[in-house]
């Protein structure tokens, strides 16, 4: 189970209705992500603005290669909940792979001081520790700290 289902937890939905979020994390388990996002955006707009939503939105729209759409999602969602961990730590990678370093480091630290101590979270924190450390020290001309594998490495 992914540290942030921790955040995530019970939909608290009526009972009897049917339960978009849920059926549109599974739709994105089975890799159908058009499905997936469809059913989130009904979940979305059964309670708007749920942070749980965004995030699992972007993270479909990652998977999906769609990476504007996954950074406004979690915009969206750092609006909602400035402490979101999973906001943080997506929208951090996601600025990484397009060279916005400083804005990376930025959402890297609030990761870290938001979620790292969340239950499931300790690869996560682990892997965004050493990110920030090699982004302070390409920052400051040092050599970086010995190089570890990412925990999703296989």
């Amino acid at each position: 189970m992914p540290w942030w289902s921790f955040l995530t937890g019970a939909s608290g939905k009526d009972e009897g209705l049917p339960d978009y979020y849920r059926e549109g994390l599974e739709l994105a388990q089975e890799e159908r992500y058009h499905e997936a996002l469809t059913s989130l955006r009904l979940a979305l707009r059964e309670h708007p603005g749920d942070v749980a939503t965004l995030e699992q939105m972007a993270i479909v729209y990652t998977r999906m290669g769609m990476t504007d759409e996954a950074i406004k999602m979690y915009q969206r969602a750092l609006e909602k909940d400035p402490d979101s961990a999973g906001a943080h730590y997506g929208i951090a990678f996601l600025y990484l792979n397009r060279g916005r370093d400083t804005e990376a480091a930025v959402h890297l630290d609030a990761f870290l001081r938001s979620g790292a101590e969340l239950p499931g979270s300790e690869k996560h924190a682990s892997h965004a520790r050493e990110t920030l450390e090699r982004l302070r020290s390409k920052d400051t001309g040092e050599a970086p700290p010995e190089q570890t594998p990412s925990p999703d490495a296989g």
